[in-house]
């Protein structure tokens, strides 16, 4: 299956909180997207991996997304080397997108920014023809694959953006889709451990951090990303 933008996150509900509203506008427009989690995110406070890994097949179908997988990397202890590269190359080589969606280049949980490091490595060395994969066994070689744009999604510190994407209409399905991780945010009821997402002001900021960043371009809602290198339009017009 080629997908038309393939999203990572070191965790399960990365790519949701970081670009939930832009993925299910996409899939809208009848894009094929994909979602690849790093992590199971085994180390996190609340919950487990298995609920999580649950949780994240309810936020998948809720976003519309043709598929998501888990490449089950060490959660906290992952690093950018040549064992991680080539897993993560697998997968662009699988899926062959012209978009990748990665985590923020800086950020409060140190993953965030491994990750980020991680995918945007393997971006390019996937388009290296003397970088050999093959996937899940199989005897055939892959073809190399370079994506042609890698974005950065901003996740807890607000990062100015180097661009910010309209998602009115679709801040709703981004809320539903990161709430389906009920062992993360705020459940009044919930016994387990305070964390710094388990908050109602947390909870409460998806929808004021859209409309901040909405409000830059004079729309409702909107998310932002950052770019490696610059983004190009064919005319004014194509500018908000």
């Amino acid at each position: 299956m080629k997908l038309d933008i393939l999203a990572f996150g070191a965790h399960p509900d990365d790519v949701e909180l970081g670009s939930g509203a832009t993925i299910a506008k996409e899939v809208a427009n009848g894009k094929k997207v994909g979602i690849i989690d790093l992590t199971r995110g085994e180390l996190g406070t609340r919950g487990s991996a298995e609920l999580r890994d649950l949780e994240a097949a309810k936020a998948a179908e809720i976003l519309g997304v043709a598929v998501r997988e888990n490449l089950e990397f060490a959660d906290g202890f992952f690093i950018n080397d040549k064992e991680h590269q080539l897993a993560v190359i697998r997968m662009l080589r699988k899926y062959r997108p012209e978009i990748v969606l990665c985590n923020a280049i800086d950020d409060r949980h140190i993953d965030h920014a491994k990750g980020s490091n991680l995918v945007s490595d393997a971006c390019f060395l996937s388009g290296l023809v003397k970088i050999n994969t093959k996937f899940d066994g199989d005897d055939v070689w892959q073809e190399p694959w370079r994506p042609k744009h890698v974005y950065h999604y901003i996740q807890w510190k607000n990062i100015s953006p180097d661009f910010v994407v309209d998602v009115t209409g679709y801040i709703d399905r981004k809320t539903a889709a990161i709430l389906a991780y009920s062992s993360q945010f705020f459940d009044p009821k919930s016994k387990e451990p305070e964390t710094p997402i388990s908050s109602k002001n947390f909870t409460e900021s998806i929808n004021y951090r859209s409309k901040d960043l909405g409000r830059l371009i004079g729309v409702e809602h909107a998310e932002g990303f950052t770019v490696e290198r610059f983004v190009g339009v064919n005319s004014f017009s194509d500018l908000i």
